[in-house]
């Protein structure tokens, strides 16, 4: 078997309840670990369809895992 090189690194800074949101993901779905859970949900959320552009000067924190930010806007809403 091949083994899978990651060389990078990347760091994330999540709310208890979007921690407990993905932890409880993982364990319904056995996954064997945040970062196989984390690169299977990027995976699903990359091959998905139906999430508009996020707009010019967003900030990171309009991109909630669990509250109803996800910093996407219907037409005719304004980023003010």
């Amino acid at each position: 078997m091949t083994e899978l090189t990651r060389g990078e690194r990347l760091q994330i800074t999540l709310s208890e309840e979007e921690l407990r949101a993905l932890d409880d993901w993982r364990f319904a779905k056995r996954m064997p670990s945040r970062a196989s859970a984390v690169r299977e949900l990027l995976r699903r959320g990359l091959a998905g369809e139906g999430f508009d552009l996020a707009h010019n000067g967003q900030k990171s924190v309009s991109f909630g895992v669990t509250e109803h930010t996800n910093g996407s806007m219907k037409d005719g809403e304004s980023g003010a």
